[in-house]
C-alpha cells in the first residue's frame, strides 16, 4: 500500500444514483433494543476478501423464551435540530458563502483530496462564486468514508459512519443538498455488551420528555448494570470542575490521558473499565491510557448539552453514492470540477517559496490562484517541500500521526437474533463497535442473512497481520458476544464471505499535548491552505470536524480574495517582463 497525494487528469462527469426498488430498512420487533456509538472511519485503505461457500440449509430455531422472528420497520423521525445554537451558527456560516458578493474574477482553487474535508471546501467555494478543482488520487470518493462494491454487488466500507444530532455542519450540509431523507434515525439510546454476561446488553435510554442535560443524567442514573451508585456519585464529583470551569478547564486537560485524569479526580478505575475503554476506542481507536482527556470532555460537552446531541443516524446506503455524489453534483452544477485517478507527486514552488503548481504523477501540472491540501496529515507531511519543514507551523505537524484501524465485514449464512437495529459498543479487548448492517441500512437490508460490520481497534499490533488471523480473532470475540449463535469453529453460524479493510493511518491520534500542534486552515504560505479534521476546529477527528474544517478553509480563502487576486496580477506582470 502506498500513501500519496490526491489529483487526476480525468474529469468526473458521471452521476451515481441507486436504481431499482429500494427496500425499506427494517429491524427486529421482539427483544429489540437500540444503541448509539461514536465511531469514525479511516483513510487510505485496502480491502481484502475471502468467500467461503456453503451448501447446508440452516433453519432458524427460536431460543427458549423468545418469540419467532418478526421483522418490522423501526426508523425514527428526524429530531428537531434547527433551533439549537450550534445548528443556527452552522447555518449562518453556510449562508455567508451564498450571500457573499459575486467575485468579478472567480478564483481557481486547486484542492487535493476528495474526502469530506475537500468536498466541503470545494462546495462552499463554489457557493461563493469561485471555481474549485477537486483532485483525488484514487478512483473512489470519500477518503475516510470511502466504500467499494464487490463482485456480488455488496458494499464494504472504510469504517462505520455515524451521523449525530450534535453534528450541526453535517446536518446543515444534508439539508442544503436536499438529502435529509437519506439519514435513518435510531432510537435515542446507547447499548453496551456485557462481557461477563455473554449475550446480555446494558442500555442507556435518553427520555424524549426531558431537556438536555437532564435526559443524559436520567439515562446514566437509570442504568445500574454497569455503574453502581457509589461509582456514579464519584464520577459526578470528578466531573464538577469540568462543569464549573467551562472551556478553559477542558482545554487545560489536554496534558492528561483519560486514565490519568480519572485517577487524579478520584474516579474509580471501574468507571474507566466499564464505560471509557469503549468510549475511547470508539472516539479514536485507542485505549484510555493513551487518549487525551480533553477529547472525552469535548465529546461529553457536545453530546450532552443538546437534547438530541447524542441521537444518531445511519446513512441509508454507501457513502460515495449517497453522500459524496450529491456534493460532487452540486460543485459541478456551479462550474467546479472533480477529478479522480491521479495523485500529487510534488508541490512545485516559486522563487519566493509560494506554490507554483501541483505536479502530478502523469507529469501534468495544475495551477491555480490558491491551493488547498485536504488530505490526511501523514500524506501532507510526505509531500511538504524541504524549505517549508523548518517553519514552526509545519514543524508542529510532527506530533500529529494517523492511528491504524481495521474495518471487518462478515456475511453469515443466517439471520442472527442477538443483534439490534442500532450500533453496539462491543466492550471487547479487540473490537470497538459493531452493527448488523442488514438491519440498520436500507441498501444493505437482507431478511435472510446478517452482515456484521465491526471496527477492530486498537489495531496497531494487528495491521500487519494476515486477514485470516484478523477474522479468527474477530470470530473468537463474536463467540463471546453471541454464545448461542456463533462459535469460533463455525459449528453454529457459518461465514459466507468477508472483507477486511486496513487503514494504517486513519484519523490523527489524539494523545496528550497534541492540541497546540493542530494547524489553522490558513497557513503562513500565502495562497496555501489546509483542511481536514486534524486542523483547528472544535469537533476533533470526526466527519463533523472534516466538514467544518472545509467551511473554515473556504472562509479563509474568501476573506483573502483581494490578496490572492493581487498575487495573481503580480505573477502575470513578472511573467510578461521575462
Amino acid at each position: 500500500m502506498t500513501i500519496g497525494g490526491f489529483v487526476s487528469a480525468a474529469n468526473l462527469s458521471c452521476q451515481s444514483t441507486l436504481t431499482g426498488n429500494q427496500t425499506l430498512r427494517c429491524g427486529f420487533l421482539n427483544n429489540s433494543v437500540k444503541t448509539n456509538a461514536l465511531a469514525f472511519g479511516g483513510c487510505e485503505s485496502m480491502g481484502h476478501s475471502l468467500r467461503i461457500p456453503h451448501t447446508k440449509a440452516i433453519r432458524l430455531r427460536p431460543r427458549k423464551g423468545v418469540s419467532p422472528l418478526q421483522v418490522v420497520c423501526m426508523d425514527f423521525p428526524r429530531p428537531e435540530l434547527e433551533n439549537t445554537v450550534n445548528f443556527l451558527e452552522a447555518a449562518y456560516l453556510s449562508s455567508s458563502f451564498r450571500a457573499s458578493a459575486r467575485p468579478s474574477k472567480p478564483l481557481t482553487v486547486v484542492i487535493a483530496g476528495a474526502g469530506l474535508a475537500g468536498l466541503s471546501t470545494a462546495k462552499y467555494l463554489a457557493d461563493a462564486g469561485h471555481k474549485p478543482i477537486l483532485l483525488e488520487s484514487r478512483d473512489v470518493l470519500g477518503g475516510k468514508v470511502a466504500a467499494w462494491k464487490d463482485g456480488d454487488g455488496d458494499w464494504y466500507e472504510t469504517g462505520l459512519h455515524i451521523f449525530f444530532g450534535a453534528y450541526p455542519n453535517v446536518q446543515n450540509l444534508f439539508g442544503e443538498l436536499g438529502i435529509d431523507d437519506r439519514l435513518q434515525w435510531k432510537e435515542h439510546s446507547m447499548i453496551f455488551a456485557m462481557p461477563k454476561k455473554p449475550g446480555e446488553f446494558s442500555r442507556f435510554d435518553f427520555p424524549e420528555v426531558l431537556p438536555a442535560p437532564l435526559n443524559g443524567i436520567w439515562a446514566i442514573l437509570k442504568n445500574n448494570e454497569m455503574l453502581t451508585w457509589p461509582d456514579k456519585v464519584k464520577f459526578a464529583i470528578g466531573l464538577l470542575p469540568a462543569m464549573l470551569g467551562g472551556q478553559a478547564y477542558v482545554e487545560a486537560q489536554d496534558g492528561l490521558t483519560v486514565k490519568e485524569w480519572m485517577r487524579k479526580q478520584g474516579v474509580p478505575d471501574r468507571v474507566t473499565d466499564e464505560v471509557f475503554v469503549a468510549m475511547s476506542k470508539a472516539l479514536n481507536f485507542i485505549n484510555p491510557d493513551e487518549l487525551s482527556m480533553q477529547c472525552i470532555l469535548i465529546a461529553l460537552n457536545r453530546f450532552l448539552q443538546e437534547k438530541n446531541g447524542s441521537k444518531m443516524a445511519f446513512l441509508d446506503g454507501n457513502p460515495p453514492e449517497r453522500l459524496c455524489m450529491p456534493i460532487v453534483d452540486h460543485i459541478q452544477s456551479l462550474g467546479g470540477e472533480v477529478r479522480l485517478n491521479s495523485r500529487i507527486q510534488k508541490i512545485e514552488l516559486n522563487n519566493d517559496g509560494t506554490v507554483k503548481s501541483f505536479l502530478l504523477n502523469n507529469g501534468n501540472m495544475i495551477e491555480g490562484d490558491a491551493y488547498v491540501f485536504a488530505t490526511p496529515v501523514d500524506i501532507l507531511k510526505l509531500l511538504l517541500p524541504e524549505n517549508w519543514k523548518e517553519i514552526p507551523y509545519f514543524q508542529r505537524l510532527k506530533k500529529l500521526v494517523g492511528v491504524p484501524v481495521i474495518n471487518v465485514h462478515i456475511w453469515f449464512d443466517r439471520k442472527l437474533k442477538n443483534t439490534y437495529d442500532h450500533l453496539l459498543f462491543s466492550r471487547s479487548p479487540l473490537l470497538s463497535v459493531y452493527a448488523d448492517m442488514s438491519l440498520t441500512c436500507k441498501e444493505y437490508y437482507n431478511p435472510n442473512q446478517s452482515m456484521l460490520e465491526l471496527v477492530f481497534a486498537p489495531a496497531e499490533e494487528w495491521i500487519s497481520r494476515s486477514d485470516s488471523d484478523i477474522i479468527d480473532a474477530t470470530m473468537n470475540e463474536l463467540a463471546r458476544l453471541f454464545p448461542d449463535e456463533i462459535s469460533a469453529d463455525q459449528s453454529k453460524a457459518k461465514i459466507v464471505k468477508y472483507h477486511v479493510v486496513k487503514t494504517p493511518r486513519s484519523v490523527y491520534k489524539i494523545v496528550p499535548d497534541c492540541e497546540p500542534c493542530r494547524p489553522l486552515q490558513r497557513s503562513p504560505i500565502e495562497g496555501f491552505y489546509l483542511a481536514g479534521d486534524y486542523t483547528k476546529q472544535k469537533y476533533l477527528a470526526s466527519m463533523e470536524g472534516a466538514v467544518l474544517s472545509g467551511k473554515l478553509c473556504a472562509q479563509a480563502i474568501v476573506q483573502d480574495y483581494e490578496l490572492l487576486i493581487a498575487r495573481g496580477q503580480t505573477r502575470l506582470a513578472q511573467a510578461s517582463v521575462y
